[in-house]
């Protein structure tokens, strides 16, 4: 019996944030995501990814892109084949992910399975301070105090305020930051010691990126992590000498597909891993659980940041954020 075509689904899904998210490049009340539908012989595949202004995209932009494959699709596009036909960014992320949760749909097993991967467990994530003043910060850090690893973003004038006030409200809690390029090579320099004396773990993309060439001549007295400077294996060469770990995250390296292999590549070129996120529903969390195995550092927090969620979200407890059930993904 022959297979029915394959057809696609996308739209816009908006969902709103638990409170204002601000970040040094501005703020935002909502998440606008894009949301994929697979579907043959009843069965339904999805994925969801964030377009993101940073790297030029845009909702309408993301979602024309996986209009333009319409036909590619429905003739059985494979995987393999996506990596080839859309650029590393959202709108291959939503389409791979939407693909192995149709695959693993298709076949009865689980994508963890098909990607040869071991069993998942639940990882410890971070939880997101967003940029505030430093009496803002330091309240939503007593409010969050319990969680084991806060993540604070900076970004510039007034940086080590903030940072002091969060260690003030969350005396016991481990903390990295993530500086979003709003540095300069002197305001990292001076900033650094003063990280270490306050506990800090990691700093995360203190330089822009393109214009982080001075990482190479500078003492890096703790982790330095890679984010906007990393999107996929290409990437890799470029890092090497400035930072000690890289951020993968699904939305920049198109999909799991991509992400697990450069998981692979950049551990064998001796890189720390981190896997994070964008803010998004627990459809997007669910393929990057499976890149968070065994990493060092793990910031899927994004659902926490909601308002609302999807249907059968993920489960975030003292464990940390579990994988998720074959009703949502995989």
């Amino acid at each position: 019996m022959m297979s029915s075509q394959r057809l696609l689904r996308v739209e816009e899904t908006i969902f709103p944030m638990a409170e204002v998210f601000t970040i040094s490049r501005g703020s935002r009340t909502e998440a606008r995501v894009v949301t994929v539908s697979l579907v043959q012989d009843g069965l339904v595949g999805r994925g969801e990814s964030v377009p993101y202004g940073r790297y030029d995209e845009t909702v309408e932009g993301v979602i024309a892109a996986i209009r333009s494959l319409r036909d590619e699709i429905a003739s059985g596009m494979t995987r393999q084949a996506l990596q080839d036909l859309l650029p590393a960014g959202a709108a291959r992320n939503a389409l791979d992910c939407a693909l192995w949760d149709l695959e693993s749909k298709q076949s009865g097993k689980r994508v963890f399975e098909l990607a040869d991967l071991a069993p998942p467990v639940a990882v410890q994530t971070a939880f997101t301070l967003s940029l505030a003043t430093p009496e803002t910060m330091r309240s939503k850090a007593q409010l969050n105090a319990h969680r084991p690893l806060l993540k604070v973003k900076l970004g510039g004038e007034g940086d080590f305020a903030r940072l002091e006030a969060v260690r003030q409200g969350a005396p016991n809690s481990a903390i990295i930051v993530d500086a979003n390029e709003g540095w300069t090579p002197d305001i990292y320099a001076a900033l650094a010691p003063e990280l270490l004396r306050l506990g800090v773990r990691m700093v995360e993309q203190p330089l822009p990126a393109g214009q982080d060439e001075a990482l190479l001549h500078m003492q890096r007295p703790l982790p330095v992590c890679a984010d906007e400077s990393c999107h996929d294996r290409s990437s890799l060469p470029e890092l090497a000498g400035k930072y000690d770990m890289i951020n993968i995250k699904l939305d920049k390296t198109g999909g799991l597909t991509e992400a697990l292999a450069l998981k692979r590549e950049a551990v064998g070129l001796g890189f720390g891993i981190m896997v994070g996120c964008m803010v998004a529903s627990s459809l997007a969390m669910a393929p990057a659980v499976l890149v968070a195995q065994g990493a060092d550092i793990v910031d899927l927090d994004g659902p926490l940041l909601l308002g609302e969620d999807r249907s059968n979200p993920l489960s975030y407890d003292a464990h940390g954020v579990h994988p998720s059930n074959p009703e949502l993904w995989g």
